[in-house]
């Protein structure tokens, strides 16, 4: 993997400020895009920028052309069986959303979720819960902020009807054990819904292997554009969903009285759909593919680990979450007693022209569970570099010095 040759594919990346070049370690949140993504949108806006499928003249019929390959890429990317079991979204959100709202999940029913969720898988279960009458579960982690399964399985029941949970955690980059607890909820007669907006970008993810059900993921932290997702459902559990978003492109006709829906997934596909988004989304899936999950996955644990072992030993820091940085993925979280997260993230980016994280990173649950105000967290990914890290770390070591 070489990562210089990468990073001369993001020009954002050859820009200083102030005589300091750009350190971007905000990942999680969103990926920097490469020039080839950017280009993909560009020959849509150039070339043939006109609807899919609303007419038959040539430009449309080429960008009919551009989803059915952007489909198939998805789909081949993370392992579907077939390009229909892949609905396109505008973000891991949309996609969670569509099937806690799309089950007909109520009263008498229980839909489980850890305590560690962003607010897109929280949130839907908890209304869920206030509109519905379904039960909303929560299981507990450990007291070093791991998954507990054998507690997990003791809170199956027969009325758990989904279980939705995240993949990769965006609070400190653990990833739970999810083969076992699909197993634990499918011998349970439950569905699956995984959260892998921080999975999918960072490792091997391969829907047939884990044996999931449904699977939500953006474009944005995938080196993809802004407003596009994926959501996987597997073959056979289309007829378990009955759209929550209709309108045109959804139906084979409609009269003043009824109406008949197309097959899954224009079905679950409402209204002009981001075309460019699309095919910049395929774009970035081909590019990471040119890399190598096994490649990227490699490259970030060096990097955490760097970063881990610079930080920790400073005086104050405290990571927050697992511990490990084996078991992080590309994410730390920390605090600094006696000095504000806000406060450091912008020393970072205003002296330092670094970008991290700062705040409770859509995991407010967890951050108000456990007393802690927030952190700030450093996501790691393709382009980082080891120099990167030292010069971070030297970075807070005279901002602690601050204090």
């Amino acid at each position: 993997m070489d990562v210089e040759k990468i990073r001369q594919d993001f020009p954002v990346l050859q820009k200083d400020f102030k005589g300091k070049p750009l350190i971007y370690m905000d990942n999680a949140c969103m990926s920097l895009k490469p020039r080839q993504v950017v280009e993909a949108m560009n020959q849509y806006y150039n070339e043939f920028p006109a609807c899919a499928g609303r007419s038959i003249h040539r430009l449309s019929t080429r960008v009919e052309e551009a989803r059915r390959k952007a489909r198939q890429v998805m789909q081949k990317f993370i392992g579907a069986r077939k390009p229909e079991e892949v609905i396109f979204t505008r973000n891991t959100t949309e996609g969670l959303n569509l099937v806690v709202n799309s089950l007909g999940l109520g009263k008498g029913d229980i839909v489980m979720t850890t305590d560690r969720e962003h607010n897109s898988n929280l949130l839907p279960c908890q209304m869920l819960e206030k509109r519905k009458g379904a039960e909303h579960r929560v299981c507990l982690s450990d007291n070093e902020s791991k998954f507990r399964l054998d507690s997990f399985e003791e809170m199956l029941s027969k009325d758990v009807k989904l279980v939705s949970f995240v993949y990769t955690s965006n609070l400190d980059g653990y990833t739970l054990p999810v083969k076992e607890i699909i197993k634990a909820a499918h011998d349970n007669g439950s569905l699956v819904l995984l959260d892998a907006a921080q999975a999918v970008p960072h490792h091997e993810v391969d829907v047939k292997k884990l044996g999931v059900d449904f699977l939500a993921f953006s474009g944005h932290k995938m080196l993809g554009p802004t407003g596009t997702g994926i959501l996987y459902v597997k073959k056979g559990h289309y007829d378990k969903l009955q759209p929550f978003m209709v309108g045109g492109e959804t139906v084979e006709w409609s009269t003043y009285e009824d109406h008949e829906f197309l097959a899954p997934p224009e079905k679950f596909e409402a209204g002009l759909q981001n075309y460019a988004g699309e095919i910049g989304l395929a774009a970035a899936a081909e590019y990471l593919k040119g890399i190598g999950s096994s490649n990227i996955e490699k490259h970030e644990s060096m990097l955490t680990k760097q970063l881990h072992d610079g930080i920790s030993a400073m005086e104050g820091v405290k990571i927050i979450g697992v511990q490990d940085p084996e078991m992080r993925g590309g994410i730390t979280s920390f605090s600094v007693g006696g000095m504000g997260y806000h406060d450091i993230a912008m020393i970072l980016s205003n002296n330092y022209n670094t970008m991290v994280r700062s705040g409770q990173h859509c995991v407010h649950s967890w951050f108000q569970a456990h007393g802690i105000e927030g952190s700030v967290r450093a996501s790691l990914y393709i382009y980082n570099t080891s120099q990167e890290v030292e010069t971070f770390i030297d970075a807070l070591k005279e901002i602690i010095k601050l204090r």
